[in-house]
């Protein structure tokens, strides 16, 4: 039997199911809708039903109470033939059809005599309804209500109530004759088959259907039954469902089937083959799991293994062993592995733990590196990977020295500030080498988060320490040599927190011995550390972080530095690396010193190192292609190796016209040579009493401008002092400016430079030649000191300036520098600008 269950909802279907059972007439008719997205249960009309359904029957009834269960039991197939509107009297509640009362009283009795007679029925009567995939029973909208007829009394005529029920004219479908012939047969042991297939790859079907695929006969002798069965242990589309059920052609419709049947068979073949694939891969992790569990147990009891919580617990403490751990310290790693012992290894919470306890016992709680404190051999290493920088070298060998009367190591924190490429980093990894400690360089460059110095804390995923923690871990050493790169690019101030007030604690020698990262929580003495930090500039370095630091300048190179350098340690370390090393390659001296003078006349020699490696792979191609076996660089051809000359003059101007004058500057890459131009902007005015004034370009910054201001005030009043008549400042237009209009410049270095230029265009007296002068002017004519004065002396030697005035008070600065800077150099040191008056305009 072909049983479904239907739900209804609508409460006018309820009604009317309720009252078909209560009189004894539990039959539906049963039709799905021609959309299957529809999912609303009442039609409007029969257009929206397949005109073939199925005669049901009403096998049980669930009355839920705002909705009926129904299960149905399928008979046979039914055509609509079309919709008959009943309308009821409202006064005596009889029925009359649309047609006439006399045609309906007469369906009436003919249906009453059938029923009597018992005889089958040709057609019935029957509640359409439709159903979706779940087949639910569904009910039209209500018929448009006939209009009013006025009443009369002569004639009224009755009035209709629509009855909100759709009422269909049903016959039964008898399918077409067939004959059992060789294809019905073949037809129905193939369906056969294929059922029997079915059931045996899915077991859901097969209590309904094994009684009846047992009974061979009764199924091969009804194909017609055989159909309809296939097709519903199927689980296909609704448009095939109904295929099968209008097909009235048994041949026609035992193909349908049979291709219903045998994509069911291949659904239940892939599903199959899926679910052997699944369960074959859980099947090999269980029993992998499994194995490994019983591994685990036969090892603990032969005592191969331990426990996982006891091996962990041996491996901390086994890295304690030759420890001096401080005992607060000891106390917190003792109270975590407790800890640990009464977790579950399965918690969270004991992955934290073990993290924690794993970061504090791989510390080198009490472990030192034996420091180096021979001061030749210290002196040596220094000297063997760089050249000059004696301020650094000798405040290292200090450092030793300390420590050898001391009798132990101890801690500093240095910061190397220059321009780029003068070995601010890499002299550290020397220092380390020298003093025999653990190296470790960490940039700070662009930093914006706190929790890289101080660590996270532990309650956040994935928390770490910070980078000195850190830094302990790698070295395995209390007493590294720290290089804490770019401490003037530090970001500041973000949502983060401020790197640069982080670094305060870490950098105070007061305070570091008892340094306290977030993650540990615990207090780790980094007194014996030596930092050293490296900056371009100190302007950007918080003056709080600053004073925790001993500042160090490491200057520029001049041409004779730069060629040693290149000689003794960039040349050789080149040819090796570019393969060089039993080629005949030479670059001769007078190569490198136009390389210098022509090409790389910044302060560093990072620039330099580019353009020798650039000779040389050149000089390796040339090997290689044509088989060269000797190349040899010289002034003559270097424009081959490395292109047309960067720098063509010295300096602009060989000899300084009136209003003229050189000057020297400080820049991030070291020093240079500033001229100063004045000229007239448009003639005198006639009248004399009129008053000048002073036009400033260059693309200065604000102090320099103060400083034009300045200079223009003092050097008027000067002008006068000097000779009453010249009233040249006093009422003409003059235009000052400073070349290189591109690039910003700014400082107070200026003043006395300014003055001299605005006097020698007002006395026509260019200044002495050669000569270039820096100091900062006061109001009054007193020269102030200014800072960068060797590399304003090292620029001044690269342009061959003869002559240098400088403030008095930087005479402490000019006698630092080494002889051969300083040889050649005619230096006038001056506190007023009466000085400079009678130094640079003498006859």
């Amino acid at each position: 039997r072909f049983i479904k269950i239907i739900e209804v909802t609508d409460p006018r279907l309820v009604e009317i199911l309720r009252n078909k059972v209560r009189v004894g007439h539990p039959y539906v008719g049963v039709f799905l809708k021609r959309d299957e997205n529809c999912i609303k249960e009442i039609v409007a009309s029969l257009q929206e039903l397949h005109n073939v359904g199925t005669f049901c029957q009403i096998v049980e009834l669930q009355d839920l109470g705002d909705k009926l269960r129904m299960i149905v039991m399928a008979h046979r197939r039914i055509r609509l033939l079309g919709q008959v509107v009943v309308q009821e009297d409202a006064g005596a509640g009889a029925s009359v059809a649309a047609g006439g009362d006399k045609d309906r009283r007469q369906r009436r009795r003919n249906n009453k005599r059938q029923k009597k007679e018992d005889e089958k029925e040709s057609s019935e009567e029957a509640t359409a309804a439709s159903a979706t995939k779940t087949e639910e029973v569904v009910e039209p909208l209500t018929p448009p209500e006939t209009p009013p007829v006025l009443e009369t009394p002569s004639d009224v005529p009755p009035t209709f109530t629509p009855i909100p029920v759709l009422i269909a004219e049903t016959e039964n479908i008898k399918h077409s004759a067939f004959v059992m012939n060789t294809e019905i047969k073949a037809l129905v042991q193939e369906i056969v088959r294929t059922i029997r297939d079915i059931i045996q790859m899915n077991p859901l079907y097969r209590e309904s259907v094994q009684s009846v695929i047992m009974h061979g006969e009764r199924v091969v002798e009804d194909p017609v039954y055989l159909c309809d069965l296939g097709a519903a242990i199927t689980a296909s589309e609704n448009h095939e469902f109904q295929s099968v059920l209008e097909e009235m052609n048994i041949t026609k419709r035992m193909m349908l089937t049979l291709a219903m049947l045998k994509k069911e068979l291949e659904l239940n073949r892939l599903q199959q083959k899926i679910g052997r694939e699944v369960e074959e891969k859980v099947k090999q992790q269980h029993r992998k799991y499994m194995l490994h569990e019983q591994l685990k147990v036969i090892k603990k009891e032969l005592g191969i293994e331990k426990d996982d919580k006891e091996t962990i617990e041996e491996k901390f403490r086994a890295r304690l062993k030759d420890k001096v751990v401080p005992q607060p310290v000891q106390d917190v790693i003792e109270e975590e592995i407790a800890k640990l012992r009464s977790l579950d290894s399965h918690a969270s919470e004991f992955n934290v733990t073990r993290n924690y306890i794993d970061w504090l016992t791989i510390l080198p709680w009490g472990s030192f590196s034996e420091e180096r404190l021979d001061l030749k051999s210290a002196e040596e290493i220094l000297d063997e990977d760089h050249y000059g920088m004696d301020d650094v070298k000798k405040r290292i060998l200090e450092f030793i020295a300390v420590s050898k009367l001391r009798g132990s190591t101890q801690g500093k924190i240095l910061c190397f500030y220059g321009p780029p490429g003068v070995g601010k980093t890499s002299i550290a990894r020397s220092i380390a080498k020298a003093l025999n400690r653990e190296y470790f360089r960490f940039s700070v460059g662009g930093m914006t988060d706190v929790a890289e110095i101080k660590g996270h804390r532990r309650t956040y995923i994935g928390a770490m320490p910070g980078k000195m923690i850190q830094c302990l871990k790698k070295t395995k050493t209390e007493n590294p040599l720290v290089l804490i790169d770019e401490v003037d690019k530090m970001g500041r101030h973000s949502y983060m927190g401020d790197p640069t007030s982080a670094l305060l604690e870490l950098l105070d020698p007061e305070q570091n011995a008892n340094f306290l990262d977030h993650y540990l929580d615990i207090p780790v003495d980094l007194s014996k550390v030596l930092f050293i930090c490296t900056a371009n500039v100190t302007d950007t370095i918080p003056e709080p972080l600053k004073d925790r630091m001993e500042m160090i300048d490491v200057s520029g190179y001049v041409l004779e530095e730069k060629l040693a350098i290149a000689q003794k340690y960039l040349i050789p370390q080149l040819i090796k690396s570019s393969g060089l090393e039993n080629r005949n390659v030479t670059i001769d001296d007078s190569a490198l010193v136009c390389l210098i003078n022509s090409y790389c006349r910044e302060s560093g020699v990072r620039n330099l190192q580019k353009h020798i490696e650039k000779i040389l792979r050149k000089s390796a191609f040339k090997i290689v292609q044509e088989d060269a076996t000797e190349v040899s660089v010289s002034e003559e051809n270097i424009e081959t190796f490395v292109g047309k000359k960067v720098y063509t003059q010295d300096r602009l101007y060989d000899v300084t016209p009136p209003g003229v004058v050189m000057g020297l500057a400080w820049t991030a890459m070291g020093g240079s040579t500033l001229f100063i131009e004045t000229s007239l902007r448009r003639p005198k005015p006639a009248k004399k009493d009129e008053q000048g004034s002073l036009e400033i370009t260059g693309q200065l910054g604000d102090v320099m401008k103060e400083s034009c201001q300045i200079a223009y005030t003092y050097a008027k009043g000067f002008l006068t002092d000097l000779d009453e008549s010249n009233q040249f400042l006093l009422n003409s237009y003059i235009h000052l400016h400073v070349p290189e209009g591109a690039t910003p410049k700014d400082g107070p270095s200026a003043g006395c430079t300014i003055v001299t230029a605005l006097l020698s265009i007002a006395t026509g007296k260019p200044v002495k030649a050669n000569t270039a002068m820096t100091g900062e002017l006061s109001l009054t004519g007193k020269i102030l000191p200014v800072g960068g004065i060797k590399e304003k002396i090292r620029a001044a030697k690269r342009a061959n300036v003869t002559s240098v005035v400088l403030p008095k008070e930087n005479k402490k600065d000019f006698d630092d520098l080494p002889a051969f800077i300083k040889d050649g150099l005619e230096v006038v040191f001056v506190s007023d600008y009466k000085e400079i008056y009678d130094f640079v305009f003498q006859q």
